[in-house]
């Protein structure tokens, strides 16, 4: 879905830079502002000869290492051939001149993608399908051989839910709004069960989920896997669990779960099945303490749409009425964080 906001870009500068940077591009050009997300606005650009993708950082005062266009640009630069879809990235400008933020532009994909992970247009088998490539796609960005694509170097090592604990802690505490005593009971019981350290270390995409793959149209192949905005080195755990997590929420619009639906009957993978498949794909015997991985996954789901929510109310957000639509989840996140936690 497109809307037209031409004027938020400036296109009087954009137009020749692109022009020099990007000798395929040649204007004029129409800008379409793409509907979703809550993070980094996501423009169409359509040229008489293609239409192209834009991202760009949101205008507004920003916490640092958030809304970082440039790492979506690298690593889906470094995936290009590797067995992970991915958009071809073309050019990133850090220019602030040219139109306000750091942006980059890479090819417009014609596919389909699904915000309800229940596929209520498909068939049972279809769904199947869908759900089988997504874990498919999961496997193959934890098989990533880091050094041989580049990216040894995207994250830190050392425990990555030591580190990515302290930063959304802090990012939540940047952007909190209202005391909520779930959410402090769940930070300080992360901080005190955190796994050691398996030498696991892997890339991670940060925001898994059925609605960041794009498919082809005709099949269940997936073209493209979006929003790298997240993606780091670290423990691929993180990125499995988010998908169950996911999966437990409501079965609604916003929520985009599939609590209370009858998953059997409708073609759809259980949470066992889905973590079985990975492992298989990954050779892996099996996984200890999920649950912390489900606390840690609903905590900084929690932070994100803390962030999402504070954004809203600060007028930078892509989707101000949606950002505080999602902000009211944070508690029930919070909530459905420390009910993992019991299960460790």
């Amino acid at each position: 879905m497109t809307t037209p906001h031409s004027d938020l870009i400036n296109l009087t500068r954009l137009v020749p830079w692109l022009e020099q940077a990007l000798p395929a591009f040649q204007g004029p050009v129409e800008v379409a502002k793409i509907a979703g997300g809550q993070s980094n606005p996501t423009f169409r650009l359509i040229t008489p000869d293609k239409s192209w993708v834009l991202r760009r950082k949101p205008a507004g005062v920003l916490l640092k290492s958030a809304h970082a266009v440039d790492r979506e640009f690298r690593v889906q630069r470094a995936l290009a051939d590797t067995a992970v879809p991915v958009a071809p990235v073309h050019v990133f400008c850090d220019d602030d001149a040219v139109i306000g933020s750091p942006f980059y532009v890479m090819d417009l994909l014609d596919g389909r993608s699904y915000d309800d992970p229940s596929l209520p247009d498909l068939s049972p088998d279809e769904r199947g399908q869908i759900m089988d490539e997504m874990n498919r796609v999961l496997a193959d960005i934890h098989n990533v051989d880091l050094a041989q694509v580049g990216l040894d170097d995207y994250g830190p090592a050392g425990n990555y839910y030591q580190r990515q604990t302290g930063r959304w802690t802090k990012q939540y505490r940047a952007t909190e709004t209202d005391p909520i005593p779930d959410m402090d009971d769940l930070i300080d019981w992360l901080s005190r069960n955190l796994p050691d350290d398996d030498g696991q270390r892997t890339l991670v995409h940060g925001d898994y989920r059925l609605d960041n793959l794009m498919f082809a149209r005709d099949s269940a192949r997936c073209l493209a896997v979006l929003d790298w905005e997240l993606s780091t080195t670290g423990h691929p755990y993180a990125d499995l669990a988010a998908v169950i997590m996911q999966w437990a929420m409501p079965a609604d619009t916003d929520g985009r779960g599939l609590r209370g639906i009858d998953r059997a009957t409708q073609g759809l993978m259980s949470d066992q099945d889905f973590i079985d498949r990975y492992c298989a794909r990954r050779d892996i015997a099996g996984i200890d303490r999920f649950g912390f991985y489900i606390a840690f996954c609903f905590f900084r789901m929690a932070a994100i749409l803390q962030g999402v929510k504070k954004r809203a109310l600060d007028g930078n957000a892509s989707d101000p009425a949606r950002g505080l639509r999602l902000g009211e989840y944070v508690p029930e996140m919070a909530k459905l964080g420390l009910a993992a936690a019991k299960q460790v």
